[in-house]
């Protein structure tokens, strides 16, 4: 795409940090070694609730605005604080513990010169260590991720953005409820709501550490199932195809139904597969069956090679595959039963 350096739009880079002490002055270097015109760049950090140094450490950068209140309400409530305050242009999103390639964010806003372009949602890559035990799985599926997002833009347009990294038009911003879980996600789809595509850029990319491990992966899983759950019931206008019939073939296909049925399908499937060889042990049933078993038997292999702390990769796909499909059973519950509170606490990561 061609783009002239100095004609890219203003643009503010938003950072939500929480208690990030540890990372926040990586951070801080990595956001303002950025390639970007620096008369049309401004950086707001929003600290709301940190009782650590995070704030202390963030006001000793004249260059970055700080945002900060004792008051911990949650990261769309801070985020919304901050927009308010926002002039210009375009808005670049990106979390506190990711660090950004240094041509982030000028490959996301060349992107703006097209008028149907709403949001633009950058790459997240996951770093995996050689040592890695079963969260290596999650290195694979964000890769897997990334790869449906650009045939989805490629067909349409992505359906929503993650935090790690996205950016939209200031004049397109539609405060989201106080209470919403996947505030990121609600944000860019509430974009393509009014039409605006959500375009990928694979060579904008965030990278961060891998969860510690499997139980903290699992904890931030099924709290994102239960904001899943929660945006399907707020973004039920989608769920018709008269008004934007591509868009709602992919926001079906890839977040419904993920999000819905995909884990009891997996279920009946199984059983509906061991009824069929029983009443007839043999061809395709049977095969199927095997290949079912011995795909059920290295998730659990995966699983004790976990607990145990011994690498084998191989195993960790399978594992970490059925753990997001038990994570979404278990959002289903705790959204209808317990409820999914916007104020969480992180998974630990590496």
């Amino acid at each position: 795409m061609e783009y002239n350096f100095d004609d890219l739009p203003n643009c503010t880079l938003v950072v939500a940090a929480f208690n990030e002490q540890d990372f926040i002055e990586a951070k801080i270097a990595n956001t303002l070694a950025l390639n970007y015109p620096a008369s049309k760049l401004e950086f707001v950090f929003v600290t709301d609730g940190s009782s650590d140094l995070t704030p202390e450490i963030v006001s000793r950068y004249p260059k970055i605005k700080l945002l900060h209140s004792p008051d911990r309400k949650g990261k769309i409530a801070a985020v919304h604080r901050a927009i308010q305050q926002i002039t210009s242009e375009l808005i670049v999103f990106t979390d506190a513990n990711t660090f950004l390639n240094k041509d982030a964010l000028v490959y996301l806003c060349r992107h703006y010169a097209d008028k149907k372009v709403g949001a633009i949602a950058g790459e997240k890559r996951v770093m995996v260590e050689e040592t890695a035990d079963a969260t290596a799985g999650e290195g694979f599926y964000w890769k897997y991720e990334s790869k449906l997002k650009a045939w989805d833009s490629e067909l349409y347009s992505v359906v929503g953005a993650a935090g790690e990294l996205f950016s939209i038009r200031r004049s397109l911003y539609e405060p989201v409820p106080a209470n919403s879980v996947l505030d990121d996600f609600m944000i860019s789809m509430r974009i393509a709501e009014k039409g605006y595509v959500i375009v990928y850029e694979p060579e904008a990319y965030a990278m961060e550490t891998s969860s510690a491990n499997i139980t903290e992966e699992l904890k931030r899983k099924i709290r994102i199932a239960a904001g899943g759950i929660q945006s399907v019931i707020w973004l039920k206008s989608l769920l018709w195809p008269f008004k934007f019939p591509v868009l709602t073939f992919q926001y079906i296909s890839h977040r419904v139904l993920r999000w819905t049925i995909t884990p009891f399908l997996m279920i009946l499937v199984f059983f509906l597969n061991i009824f069929f060889v029983l009443r007839e042990p043999s061809g395709i049933y049977f095969i199927l069956l095997t290949a079912q078993i011995l795909f059920y038997l290295s998730a659990y292999l995966g699983k004790v090679m976990e607990a145990r702390k011994l690498r084998v990769k191989v195993l960790f796909i399978p594992y970490y595959f059925c753990v997001m499909n038990y994570a979404v059973l278990a959002g289903l519950l705790r959204y209808f039963f317990s409820g999914q509170s916007v104020i969480w606490e992180k998974a630990i990561r590496k």
